[in-house]
């Protein structure tokens, strides 16, 4: 099972400002993701640029729109993510737990977490070739 930690961007985040205590924060994400590789459990994490810095594809009809950023609702964006592996739900509940806060500790904000989907669950939706044709890109 693979689970995405999304951190919420904020208006320091989308003006590229990082918290007053960046050091202590750095530290403790860098700890927490070793602490992930060696359990096996990392496959991806990184922070995101300010929304500005990127775009949107609107899709209408046929059409298909480059919208520029930044895009003003700042609830709505992501400023970083975390992926993980983990054998069941309840193991990636406690590996969020543990999540350091990415705004600096004692400050208010949330991480949403998400399951991704497996191409398992996509049978009988898909035909097997087309299920095939994922694995063989190396999507799971």
């Amino acid at each position: 099972m693979r689970f995405m930690f999304i951190v919420k961007a904020t208006p320091d985040s989308e003006a590229g400002r990082f918290p007053a205590d960046s050091e202590k924060m750095f530290q403790a994400m860098a700890a927490y993701h070793e602490e992930l590789a060696r359990a096996g459990a990392l496959l991806d994490a990184s922070g995101l640029q300010p929304s500005g810095k990127g775009w949107r594809v609107q899709y209408e009809g046929g059409k298909r729109t480059i919208v520029d950023g930044p895009f003003a609702e700042t609830k709505e964006l992501i400023a970083g993510y975390t992926l993980i592996q983990a054998r069941t739900r309840d193991e990636a509940i406690e590996w969020s737990r543990r999540f350091p806060n990415p705004v600096g500790e004692g400050i208010r904000c949330h991480i949403e977490v998400r399951q991704l989907y497996e191409l398992e669950d996509f049978e009988g939706l898909v035909q097997e070739q087309t299920a095939e044709r994922f694995r063989d890109i190396g999507m799971r």
